[in-house]
C-alpha cells in the first residue's frame, strides 16, 4: 500500500472511531451533572426562567442540571464563558435576547457571535418588559411620565439590568421614541436594580415581568405599561407603551438554552427533546405563567432562525437609539 493509501486508511479509520465515541458518549450522556450559566445576578428573570427549566430537566435527564449565574457585562461574561466552554453537553447557556441579540450589536467586545459560537437548544419562552416606578414617582400613567420628564429633562434615573442589556436598551428606544431625556443607571441584573428602586434610590426601572410581578401585585412597584406589542396575560389591566401613545413600540424579551458551538448533534437533539417535554409539562406551564412568561417550545433550527431574526430587529433599534459603545 503506498504512503497516500496508508494516510487515507487512517484517516478513515479515525473519522470512523470519532463517530463511534461520539455516538456512544450521546447514548450514555449525562453521566455526570450539567452547568447551566445563567449571565446574570440572580433575582432576575432569566434565572426565574432558568431555575424552573433546570428543576424539570434535572428529573428528566436524571443528572443535576447546577444553575451558575455569572453577571457582567450585561450578560456578556457569563455568555463567553458558554461560547468558549468544550463542547460535551455538560456547560450550557441561558440564552436571552441582550446576550444574543442586542450584545453583539452594541460593541463589538462582547466576545462572541451569536450565529456562529453557539449550538441552539431551542427557545423556552418570552415576556415583555414592565416599566416600573416607586409609588413616590408622581407620575400614575405613560403620558404623565413622559411629561414630568420633559418638564425635568435629564433628572429622571432609569434602572436596567446593565449596559447593554435588554432594559437598557429598552429604555433608550423609549426615551427615543418618546422625546425625553432619560439618565441610565446600570446594575449587575435585575435583581439590584429592583433592590433600589424598591429602597427608592431609583424612581423606575424597565424590568421583565416574572422578575417585577410580586411587587407590583403588592404594591411595592407601580407598573404604567409593559412593552410589548398586546397586553401580558399576567398584567392585563396595564396598557402597554404602543396603545398609551407610541405606536408600534415593541420590546418583547425571549429565553432559550444554548450550549458551545460542536456540541455533538444527538446530545442536542436530547436536551431539545427534554426542553420540549418540559415546557408541555403542565407544572413548568404554570409556573411560567405565574410569572408572565409564555413558552414557544420548538426545534433548535427554529432556536436558530430565530436569533438571527431578533438580533437582525435590535440591530436596528440599536442603531436607532445610537447606543452603539464603540
Amino acid at each position: 500500500m503506498s504512503s497516500w493509501g496508508r494516510w487515507l486508511y487512517a484517516t478513515v479509520i479515525a473519522l470512523i472511531a470519532l463517530g463511534v465515541h461520539q455516538d456512544v458518549g450521546a447514548q450514555t450522556y449525562p453521566s455526570r451533572p450539567i452547568t447551566l450559566i445563567i449571565p446574570f445576578a440572580p433575582g432576575g428573570s432569566t434565572s426565574i426562567v432558568g431555575r424552573v427549566i433546570a428543576d424539570k430537566m434535572t428529573e428528566s435527564l436524571g443528572e443535576k442540571v447546577v444553575v451558575d449565574n455569572r453577571p457582567g457585562a450585561g450578560g456578556a461574561v457569563g455568555t463567553r464563558a458558554v461560547a468558549r466552554s468544550a463542547p460535551d453537553g455538560y456547560t450550557i447557556g441561558l440564552g436571552y435576547t441582550g446576550t444574543l441579540a442586542i450584545a453583539p450589536t452594541l460593541t463589538s467586545k462582547a466576545g462572541y457571535d451569536p450565529r456562529k459560537d453557539f449550538a441552539p437548544i431551542g427557545l423556552i419562552g418570552n415576556s415583555p418588559n414592565s416599566l416600573v416606578v416607586h409609588p413616590s414617582f408622581p407620575a400614575k400613567t405613560l403620558a404623565e411620565l413622559i411629561a414630568y420628564a420633559k418638564a425635568n429633562p435629564g433628572t429622571v434615573n432609569f434602572g436596567s439590568a446593565g449596559a447593554g442589556t435588554a432594559s437598557h436598551i429598552t429604555g433608550e428606544y423609549f426615551s427615543r421614541a418618546a422625546g425625553i431625556v432619560l439618565v441610565h443607571v446600570p446594575y449587575k441584573g435585575t435583581g439590584p436594580a429592583l433592590v433600589d428602586l424598591l429602597g427608592g434610590h431609583i424612581p423606575m426601572a424597565f424590568a421583565p415581568i416574572p422578575a417585577a410581578h410580586a411587587n407590583i401585585s403588592g404594591g411595592q412597584l407601580r407598573a404604567l405599561a409593559v412593552t410589548s406589542a398586546t397586553r401580558a396575560s399576567l398584567l392585563p389591566d396595564v396598557p402597554t407603551i404602543a396603545e398609551s401613545g407610541l405606536p408600534d413600540f415593541d420590546a418583547a424579551l425571549y429565553y432559550g438554552l444554548i450550549a458551545p458551538a460542536g456540541t455533538p448533534r444527538p446530545i442536542i437533539e436530547r436536551l431539545n427533546r427534554e426542553l420540549r417535554n418540559a415546557l408541555t409539562s403542565d407544572d413548568v406551564k404554570k409556573r411560567l405563567a405565574q410569572d408572565g412568561t409564555d413558552a414557544t417550545p420548538g426545534t433548535p433550527e427554529d432556536y436558530a432562525a430565530f436569533i438571527d431574526r431578533d438580533e437582525t430587529k435590535w440591530s436596528r433599534i440599536v442603531k436607532i437609539t445610537g447606543a452603539r459603545e464603540d
